[in-house]
């Protein structure tokens, strides 16, 4: 649990122009995140353009990712998805040898109730056989998970649902998410804590002021060392530095924005796979000229 505290990368996957998965950019960019500015590594989730890669691709980058990092940095892999019964047949089959954790997303244009929310996470925490953190995204699910309803999935599954990864971007509903969970552990007395990990990087301090766990973060792909700072140190002014790269990075998708960052130093080509496209030209000068400042 401790391990997955503070800062964690959201790693995207870097393409060529072929549209293969670019294994010496990956190299690269891992070599940027294994530098001690981040402490751990969150593996094809939706920076990672999971949803468009075959079953083979990911087979591979788990796998390479693994050998790579070595057991330098924690390891967690997203699985998730909106048909309930094929969630749980991945997580009966992939081998997650190596990893400390799923993140798993509601799921998406079913637009389920929480009800439905509740009895799809029971499902995927009876299944997987390593800890599970829920990842809320209202933005790109259509379905908001309620702090009622993370707490009434934890105490059902209080040993495997460790935390979520809160990306609503609502922070008095975050706020009101740890006082529910700081609330239960106490009257429960459970030796571990439920991490409640921001999904925004525009929002890392305020929700570390207000109990927070730490950060999941798309920026740090290209900004470790900062963002380090941000979470450990609860930096308010070095976050305010980063607000207009962060609203560029998010412009027109993620992960473009933070795939033109890395393409313009140099780490990765700048190669998305459809329907996401690269940058626009304006966007890809705006970013260019904000990193020269």
């Amino acid at each position: 649990m401790n391990e997955l505290k503070g800062l964690g990368t959201a790693l995207i996957t870097p393409f060529d122009a072929q549209g293969k998965v670019d294994y010496e950019a990956l190299a690269r960019l891992l070599d940027t995140q294994l530098t001690g500015f981040v402490d751990y590594l969150v593996v094809l989730g939706t920076t990672g353009e999971a949803a468009t890669m075959m079953e083979d691709e990911k087979r591979e980058v788990r796998t390479f990712i693994r050998k790579y990092v070595n057991g330098r940095l924690p390891l967690v892999l997203g699985v998730g998805g909106n048909c309930t019964a094929v969630v749980c047949e991945s997580l009966r089959t992939i081998d997650l040898s190596g990893f400390e954790a799923i993140l798993s997303v509601c799921p998406y244009y079913n637009k389920p109730n929480q009800e439905g929310l509740y009895q799809h996470f029971c499902k995927v925490a009876e299944t997987s056989p390593i800890p599970v953190i829920l990842y809320n995204v209202p933005g790109r699910t259509g379905v908001n998970l309620l702090p009622e309803t993370v707490m009434r999935i934890y105490n059902a599954y209080p040993e495997k649902i460790i935390g979520i990864k809160e990306a609503s971007g609502n922070i008095a509903q975050i706020k009101d998410l740890i006082a529910r969970a700081n609330s239960k552990l106490k009257i429960k007395n459970y030796e571990l804590p439920f991490l409640v990990i921001s999904g925004d990087d525009g929002i890392a301090c305020e929700v570390m002021e207000a109990g927070g766990a730490g950060l999941i973060s798309v920026a740090s792909n290209a900004f470790p060392k900062d963002f380090w700072h941000i979470v450990h140190d609860k930096d308010a002014s070095l976050q305010a530095k980063y607000e207009e790269m962060v609203q560029l990075l998010f412009a027109e998708g993620n992960p473009v924005g933070i795939k033109a960052v890395l393409a313009e130093r140099g780490v990765i080509g700048n190669y998305l796979r459809l329907p996401l496209v690269p940058a626009s030209h304006s966007l890809q000068q705006k970013i260019a000229n904000l990193q020269a400042e």
